[in-house]
């Protein structure tokens, strides 16, 4: 529902236009309706300050409470229990319709009492309790003090008559200042306008047979109309028919003719006993047609998301699924036959697991369950799916859970692309990522994570080494021979220890001139004779120019895998031992300690 927004006072005028509004009331509810000489029977003219005060901002309250102040004091001093009772009661005036108006803003700020279900009881709840408690009270003081009227009779006809004026007159007071009368007309269709115009005519004329020429007490009669009147058109109808029942009803009760007749003698008691009917007819009619426009706007709501949903879901080139709470698929968009190669009819009824290699069916499955669990919240979950489509490794399905009336979730809605060209663009930076630009080793990242997975193995009973090795003063050579002769050197010292490496061995370069050989099932005294072996492939010189050839060495030290150490103990023993071998005259291989 949008928001909405108070209105805008533009000038002095309306403040004083509002005081003579609210002065005219109040004169004529004390002039018909001051059957005892005490409070009135009929009282709407806070009904009218509360409208007032719940349409426009809090910045122009104060020009209208002073309007209406004036306008009670004035009102009261000429017309009702004279000059002595017009402050007090016009405190008591203003009091309880600002209680209501500050109970309303403050529970709901953004609606205006006939929006919804809820601004409708907060403003009968506050307009019933603390308001008209506290200034009925007041009241009936002022009242049994300056005349002769009981306290508690002069309570019950100020809380009766101020409740139910309030009731029956504030939320369609309320619509009027809101424009929504005028709203409904531009918007209502021409059809709409007649079938709202013949039902009112025909709850017209029901009240006035009711009031007027029944020979019976039908008061029930009007209430079916009116309950027709709620469903069809909604509650502007509502509140003017409404208004029709207290012109038409409200007439016949002063004259002492209808229904109410029957009730009691004293006008006064018929007048409030035909206010409480209207305030009954009222609190039937109003909340049903509040209900039921909140329903349609949900509706409509609901239309307009599905036609969006469909438009997305049909012309998507995302596979897209509606899966019930036991993984049975109960939609599939048509882009499911180039996705997947399934026509989307033949999909519908299936189990939704069997898109999935088997392989991956037990995260997919995991990230459906948390969607059902988390019913707030999307989960992407990537998988490889069974396929007919040639192309399509990889897919990504993002899930979010469907809710029901009950705010329960009733399955999932899934999004499924295919994540192939990005999963192969994956691969290719992580395989770009482990290797040495420069030699082609393995990157220093890379080799320590097989150091990670061979230790592992070494803990199972696998026996490994891990074989560190520097270049024998290859500064020397960058100085003599330049940092590119330096770089072709590093390159072929790594082509020619590759050429005696088995396959699952692996060759790493940790940085600068330092290396480091993972030989996988090879223990300490196989691994060094290998060592010797790399050492003999370094024995003719490295050609970096057409004349210019290097010789170089590399000093080594050897660590068997024990198992039991991470790979930082394995490398600080490793390097220990090419320490001592750089000590002991370099090109020669030392064992760990």
């Amino acid at each position: 529902m949008p928001r909405t927004v108070p209105r805008h006072i533009p000038s002095w005028i309306t403040p004083v236009a509002t005081g003579c509004v609210y002065f005219v009331v109040a004169s004529l509810a004390l002039v018909m309706s001051r059957f005892e000489g005490g409070l009135a029977f009929i009282w709407a003219a806070n009904a009218f300050l509360m409208a007032e005060l719940l349409t426009s901002r809090t910045a122009h309250w104060p020009r209208a409470i002073i309007a209406c102040g004036i306008a009670s004091a004035a009102a009261t001093a000429w017309v009702g229990m004279g000059p002595a009772a017009a402050l007090p009661m016009a405190a008591i005036n203003i009091l309880e319709s600002l209680i209501v108006a500050v109970i309303c803003r403050w529970f709901v700020a953004d609606r205006l009492v006939t929006g919804a279900i809820r601004p409708l009881v907060v403003f009968v709840i506050a307009l019933c309790g603390a308001a008209n408690i506290i200034a009925g009270l007041c009241a009936a003081w002022v009242a049994s003090t300056l005349t002769s009227v009981s306290f508690a009779h002069s309570f019950t006809q100020w809380y009766t008559g101020h409740v139910l004026g309030g009731l029956i007159c504030a939320p369609i007071l309320i619509m009027a200042f809101q424009g929504e009368f005028r709203r409904w007309l531009d918007e209502a269709s021409t059809r709409s306008r007649i079938e709202a115009v013949l039902l009112l005519a025909l709850f017209a004329l029901t009240t006035v047979h009711v009031f007027h020429w029944a020979r019976y007490p039908l008061l029930f009669a009007p209430l079916l109309p009116l309950v027709l009147i709620a469903f069809r058109v909604g509650h502007m109808g509502s509140a003017l028919a409404i208004i029709l029942l207290a012109v038409i009803g409200g007439q016949a009760t002063m004259m002492g003719i209808g229904p109410l007749a029957w009730v009691a003698e004293d006008t006064g008691e018929r007048i409030q006993f035909f206010q409480f009917y209207l305030a009954l007819s009222f609190l039937l009619c109003m909340p049903v047609a509040v209900e039921l426009a909140a329903r349609k706007r949900l509706f409509q709501m609901l239309q307009q998301s599905e036609a969006r949903y469909r438009a997305m879901a049909e012309y998507s080139g995302d596979l897209v699924l509606n899966i019930s709470a036991d993984g049975v698929i109960q939609y599939a968009s048509p882009s499911a036959t180039e996705q997947i190669g399934y026509a989307p009819e033949l999909l519908v009824g299936q189990e939704a697991a069997n898109l999935v290699d088997p392989e991956d069916r037990a995260v997919v499955i995991a990230a459906y369950r948390r969607a059902l669990a988390q019913p707030g919240s999307v989960h992407k979950v990537e998988f490889r799916p069974l396929v007919l489509t040639d192309g399509l490794e990889w897919c990504e399905m993002v899930s979010r859970a469907m809710i029901d009336e009950r705010g329960l979730p009733s399955g999932v809605v899934s999004m499924i692309r295919d994540m192939s060209r990005h999963k192969a663009r994956q691969r290719a930076l992580q395989q770009v990522a482990a290797r040495d630009s420069l030699t082609g080793a393995d990157s220093r990242r890379a080799f320590l994570d097989k150091l990670d997975r061979e230790i592992e193995r070494a803990a199972m009973g696998a026996r490994s080494s891990l074989l560190l090795i520097d270049i024998d003063h290859f500064k020397s050579v960058n100085d003599r021979f330049g940092h590119g002769a330096g770089d072709r050197v590093l390159t072929a010292f790594v082509e020619r220890l590759r050429t005696g490496l088995r396959a699952a061995d692996a060759i790493g370069r940790l940085g600068g001139e330092e290396f480091a050989i993972l030989l996988e099932n090879s223990d300490i005294d196989r691994s060094s004779i290998m060592c010797e072996r790399l050492r003999a492939l370094l024995a003719e010189p490295i050609l970096v120019e057409a004349s210019v050839a290097i010789s170089i060495t590399f000093s080594a030290g050897l660590v068997e895998l024990d198992g039991m150490s991470d790979r930082s103990a394995m490398l600080e023993v490793a390097d220990k031992a090419l320490y001592r071998a750089k000590h002991s005259g370099r090109n020669c291989l030392r064992r760990a300690a």
